[in-house]
C-alpha cells in the first residue's frame, strides 16, 4: 500500500484576538491518498483557509500534526515545500507588465527549478494549461481565466506531488471554468494529489472523488462523493408540466417517490417529484398517475451536489453532523 499524500491528525489552531481566544481548527483528522482529489467544503469561517495554510507551511498548528508524504509541515519545511504546490488564484501575485513565460520562469526559479532545461519545462507547463500561444503577451492583457490557468502552471512548475487549490474557478465564465477543470483533471491523472477548496459545487462534482466538510473548525463529514450525494434523500427530480386538472399527488407518494410541489398557473400545472430510487414500481406509479393528464413535457434532473450541500449545511447549523467512517 502506497504512502498517503496527506495525513492530518488531531490538528488544531487557535488565535488570540483582543484578548479572546478563537478556535479556527479543532481535532481535525483525515488522509488523502496519492493521486486522489478531495473536495474541502465549509461555510466562511469554518477553517478551510487555516487548514490550507498549515498544509502549505504558511501557518503553524497549535496542536496535532500534518504530514506531506511523511514529512512534517512544522519540521521538514524544505521537503514539504518542494512537494507541495499552492494555487490561491485571483488577480494578485502576478507581474502584469511581464508575459506569461517570464512570470512562470521567475516563479520557477523561486521554486528551486534549476536552469538546466528550464526553458523546456516552462513551455511544457504553459502548453499543459493552454497558454503557450499567449506566452509572450503581457499578463495585463490576459482574461481572468487565463490568469487562473497561469496560477495553475506556477503551482505545478516545481512538479509537486500535492496541489492545494483554493477557489480555482471563482469569477470565471463557464467555458474558462470548464477548461480549468480539465487542466486539474489531467494533473490528477498523472498522480498529483489535489485538495480542492471551492464554493462552486460543480468543481467538486466534476473533479473530486471524496468530500471533507468543516464546520466551526471541526470535521463534520468525510465521505465519498456518491455517498454524499445520497444524503439528499433522493436521486433525481422529475418535473412534469401539463394542462387541465393536475394529477393526484397522493397517488404518487411511495417509498420510492415523494411529491415536491404542484403549482397551477394560467391553465397549466407543474408537478415536481423527488425520486428516491428508480424502479419498475416508480415508472408504474408515474404512468398510472399521469394516464389521464395532458402532459406537455417531462424533465429529469439528477440530484446535484449544490442541492445536497444546502441540506447538509442546514443540518450543521442546527448542530447535526454527518461524519464518515474514515
Amino acid at each position: 500500500m502506497s504512502e498517503p499524500a496527506i495525513v492530518v491528525e488531531e490538528l488544531g489552531r487557535t488565535f488570540v484576538d483582543r484578548g479572546r481566544e478563537i478556535t479556527a481548527l479543532r481535532d481535525v483528522s483525515f488522509q488523502v491518498a496519492a493521486g486522489e482529489v478531495v473536495g474541502l467544503l465549509g461555510a466562511n469561517g469554518a477553517g478551510k483557509t487555516t487548514l490550507t495554510k498549515i498544509l502549505a507551511t504558511l501557518l503553524l498548528p497549535t496542536t496535532g500534526t500534518a504530514r506531506i508524504f511523511g514529512h512534517d509541515v512544522t519540521r521538514d519545511l524544505r521537503e514539504v515545500r518542494r512537494m507541495t504546490g499552492v494555487v490561491l488564484g485571483g488577480d494578485r501575485g502576478l507581474y502584469a507588465k511581464l508575459g506569461g513565460r517570464d512570470n512562470l520562469r521567475f516563479f520557477a526559479m523561486l521554486a528551486g527549478v534549476g536552469r538546466r532545461g528550464l526553458h523546456a519545462k516552462v513551455d511544457a507547463a504553459l502548453d499543459q494549461v493552454g497558454l503557450l500561444d499567449a506566452a509572450d503577451r503581457a499578463v495585463e492583457t490576459y482574461s481572468r481565466g487565463m490568469r487562473q490557468r497561469l496560477h495553475i502552471a506556477i503551482g505545478m512548475i516545481g512538479e509537486p506531488r500535492v496541489l492545494l487549490l483554493d477557489e480555482p474557478t471563482v469569477g470565471l465564465d463557464p467555458v474558462e471554468a470548464d477548461r480549468l477543470r480539465g487542466t486539474v483533471a489531467l494533473l490528477s491523472a498523472t498522480g498529483v494529489s489535489v485538495l480542492l477548496t471551492s464554493h462552486y459545487l460543480l468543481d467538486i462534482e466534476r473533479l473530486a472523488g471524496r468530500v471533507i466538510i468543516l464546520a466551526d473548525g471541526g470535521l463534520a463529514a468525510d465521505l465519498p462523493v456518491d455517498e454524499f450525494a445520497r444524503m439528499a434523500g433522493y436521486t433525481a427530480t422529475v418535473t412534469v408540466r401539463g394542462t387541465g386538472s393536475p394529477p393526484d399527488g397522493s397517488a404518487l407518494s411511495s417509498p420510492d417517490m415523494a411529491v415536491g410541489s404542484v403549482v397551477e398557473s394560467e391553465g397549466t400545472w407543474t408537478l415536481r417529484l423527488h425520486v428516491r430510487d428508480w424502479s419498475i414500481g416508480s415508472f408504474g406509479l408515474l404512468e398510472h398517475a399521469l394516464a389521464r393528464s395532458s402532459v406537455l413535457d417531462v424533465a429529469i434532473d439528477p440530484v446535484r451536489l449544490e442541492d445536497v450541500y444546502s441540506q447538509v449545511a442546514a443540518r450543521l447549523e442546527s448542530g447535526s453532523t454527518a461524519r464518515g467512517a474514515r
